[in-house]
């Protein structure tokens, strides 16, 4: 498995995307509806992973972008996880907790100051991955979702860049994802 960072409309995280978003729709009835840009994931204010298995696939994704305080909910310094998916043939292998130690890192370095992220009720999968890693119930809630009873946000502080002994990931660029 390697973990690469692409562009959030790159065609690889576009078809994870779709996947992610039927995913929703089965278990909340609608997909995300929270507006999103690619270039909000492009570093230093962001970042987007995609993890290839060893034949090429692309078979998870998760990227960060940065907030600032706003009426939504959001902190100055905030960095809002967003897409954290794997799919389903690829499950139980660490990949999420792999692109989440990565994303962390990533916006450590950037300079932000707390992971945020919101999931829903009927994800318990993801409720538990973020518990686990340290996460803890967000309040106030941000986000779209944030006055919807199956929401539940979370946060972690980073701390400072010097408490991550992990290297990042290489900046995105044309060639670095292979090419479908």
């Amino acid at each position: 498995m390697q973990i690469h960072p692409v562009r959030y409309d790159h065609p690889d995280a576009v078809r994870l995307n779709a996947e992610v978003q039927l995913e929703y729709a089965e278990r909340y009835g609608d997909g995300d509806l929270t507006p999103m840009d690619p270039s909000q994931f492009d570093p230093p204010r962001g970042l987007y992973l995609v993890v290839y298995d060893d034949e090429g696939r692309p078979v998870a994704s998760g990227g960060w972008r940065a907030q600032e305080g706003s009426a939504e909910g959001y902190a100055d310094g905030d960095a809002e996880i967003k897409r954290m998916f794997v799919v389903r043939d690829a499950r139980g292998r660490g990949l999420a907790r792999r692109v989440l130690a990565a994303l962390e890192d990533s916006a450590r370095q950037a300079g932000r100051r707390r992971m945020v992220l919101e999931t829903g009720t009927k994800q318990p999968e993801a409720i538990a991955l973020y518990t686990s890693s340290g996460y803890a119930p967000a309040v106030p809630k941000f986000g779209i979702y944030r006055h919807e009873s199956l929401s539940r946000c979370f946060a972690k502080p980073l701390g400072t860049p010097a408490a991550s002994g992990q290297a990042l990931p290489p900046e995105p660029s044309a060639r670095t994802a292979p090419d479908r």
